[in-house]
């Protein structure tokens, strides 16, 4: 595993808690040069902080991807290939085999545990994001984490309700996940583009008008920028389809 991303950098919050005992084992090739998780706790300024976030957001969504993708009992090549193609995206090539292969490290203890015990332990990691990240930070995992789901074509009915539970264990709503589920149909169909502002149809052209803002203050890209700009750009992929859903709605009812 290139170690230099982690290494260069902090671990942040996953030092500690269920999230430190799974980075403990799946980053275990990383110290064997003698380097502790204590080491890298993110306490040394705001530009090692800021890289502990990200290093935290990072590992956080990995340890969520390990249990999405094992949901339905199956590894699918096109969730791993997804998962992949995302992380070479949104954090660079370094990514890739870094995550491939914490990926295949989580799997491992999975076995190892028992699905039952991981997912108390993939639960108890929720708390701890929840207590560690932001609002808008939590969002931005959430979604990146529908993407994987849906990214061989179907969303398994394991898959949504290992959704739902991640959903609440980041204290995180329901209707915000159906609004994320169905952003990719959001640009062609009118059932989809209210779920997605997380509205019924029998709203008021006012309340379309106030569901949208809302929306867009809390998923805009500037809210997860200390994640870095990668992120940031997925945010502002993700603020695009909104604003496909809004502009679905208003031509449906001649709105301006």
């Amino acid at each position: 595993m290139a170690a230099g991303k982690w290494i260069g950098g902090a671990l942040g919050f996953i030092i500690a808690g269920p999230l430190g005992a799974l980075a403990g084992y799946a980053l275990g090739s990383l110290f064997d040069r003698g380097v502790s998780l204590e080491s890298l706790d993110g306490n040394s300024g705001p530009q090692y902080q800021q890289q502990g976030q990200r290093n935290s957001f990072f590992f956080s969504l990995l340890v969520l991807a390990s249990y999405i993708i094992r949901a339905d009992g199956k590894v699918m090549h096109s969730e791993m290939e997804y998962v992949r193609q995302m992380l070479r995206h949104n954090f660079g090539e370094n990514a890739v085999s870094e995550g491939n292969e914490i990926l295949l490290r989580l799997f491992e203890r999975e076995k190892q545990m028992g699905a039952y015990a991981y997912r108390q332990q993939v639960m108890e990691s929720c708390a701890q994001m929840a207590a560690n990240m932001t609002y808008e930070q939590r969002l931005q995992l959430l979604s990146f984490l529908v993407e994987i789901a849906k990214s061989d074509g179907e969303t398994h009915r394991l898959e949504i309700e290992a959704l739902k539970l991640i959903t609440a264990g980041l204290r995180l709503s329901e209707s915000e996940l159906d609004s994320l589920l169905n952003l990719r149909d959001s640009s062609v169909s009118l059932d989809a583009a209210y779920k997605v502002l997380e509205i019924s149809p029998d709203a008021t052209d006012e309340e379309v008008k106030k569901a949208y803002r809302r929306l867009a203050l809390k998923h805009h890209p500037d809210r997860v920028a200390t994640l870095g700009e990668d992120v940031r750009r997925a945010a502002e992929k993700k603020l695009q389809e909104i604003n496909q859903a809004r502009d679905l709605i208003y031509k449906a009812r001649g709105m301006a």
